[in-house]
């Protein structure tokens, strides 16, 4: 079943505080920028235009925002600054539906085939080894088998880190010592993932960015190698990505989509930044899907992403305004 038919009301309570900081800091400015107004003119665009470039929506995504609400304004007749509000979350819904990229499933939802296997990469810092662990646990929770692999062997604290979230969470974590060859470390967890019957496999990888080339080739490496244990492997390329760090986040996706195939996105800390608007620019610039959001420090703070839900959230509340 899909997380659209399974939004429970305790997450969509954690959505909403997660997303408080930027809904206050958006809200705010929206109506700063239509204040003393009764219609939508150009004055009220370009101020709206700042609310989201300041919001770290991103030029690209707000220029095309803009454009879309100023054909709304001309063809449908919407001139009053009240009717702006619903115009902004209706054309930011439809870009990022029309952009083609489909809702995640449910963490219970079955999965293609067994192992599903998941490489992780992100720099340093923004929460790689933290994710894997909250994802290990809510796949665990859900039913199924996990295994991890610590395939950062470049920094001998991420293994040990990604250890002590296999004992928190109770999946096994295969390793070797700090500077073994990643890709040998891939090999292992696939193969005893496979002989004992795993349903997914979570390889972390190293946070090295200095040297695209570098960084290009290992991960190849990795993936070649896993391909002979599971052919096809990886299922999927999964980039970690700070939310609070704004701008510095769709450089950071832009450099990994170029160093390696990215085919799914997980913003994280998005419970404390006022820049929750980078998960709409990021999701429209990159055509890749976010397909995981971190909302929180605890285990459940992890959620699977869904476009409406994230949209109804963050505009919830602007009666008010």
């Amino acid at each position: 079943m899909g997380l659209f038919n399974l939004f429970s009301k305790e997450k969509k309570q954690t959505l909403d505080q997660g997303l408080s900081k930027t809904k206050e800091s958006v809200f705010s400015k929206i109506e700063h920028a239509i204040a003393g107004k009764s219609k939508v003119d150009d004055e009220v665009l370009d101020n709206l235009e700042e609310v989201l470039i300041t919001s770290d929506v991103g030029v690209e995504t707000t220029l095309r925002i803009i454009e879309r609400i100023e054909k709304r304004v001309k063809t449908d007749k919407y001139v009053g600054t009240e009717e702006l509000k619903y115009l902004l979350k209706d054309e930011i819904s439809n870009l990022l539906i029309e952009n083609g990229l489909e809702d995640s499933q449910n963490f219970d939802a079955p999965i293609v085939r067994k192992p599903y296997v998941i490489m992780v990469v992100g720099v340093n810092g923004v929460g790689k080894t933290t994710t894997i662990g909250k994802l290990a646990y809510q796949f665990t929770k859900s039913g199924k088998k996990v295994y991890l692999g610590a395939a950062d062997t470049f920094r001998a604290a991420a293994i040990e880190q990604l250890d002590i979230w296999g004992q928190r969470v109770g999946v096994p974590v295969i390793k070797q010592h700090n500077g073994a060859d990643p890709a040998s470390v891939a090999f292992d967890t696939l193969k005893s993932a496979v002989a004992n019957d795993a349903d997914v496999v979570l390889i972390d990888t190293a946070g090295r960015l200095h040297n695209k080339v570098g960084l290009m080739n290992e991960l190849t490496k990795i993936k070649n190698v896993m391909q002979k244990v599971v052919p096809g492997a990886p299922d999927e390329v999964l980039l970690v990505l700070d939310g609070s760090t704004g701008q510095n986040a769709f450089e950071q996706a832009r450099q990994f989509t170029a160093a390696t195939e990215v085919n799914a996105l997980a913003i994280t800390k998005l419970d404390g930044t006022a820049k929750g608007g980078v998960v709409i620019g990021i999701s429209d610039q990159f055509k890749v899907p976010v397909k995981y959001i971190g909302l929180g420090e605890g285990m459940d703070d992890m959620q699977v992403f869904n476009r409406r839900e994230f949209i109804d959230s963050l505009f919830a509340g602007m009666d008010t305004l």
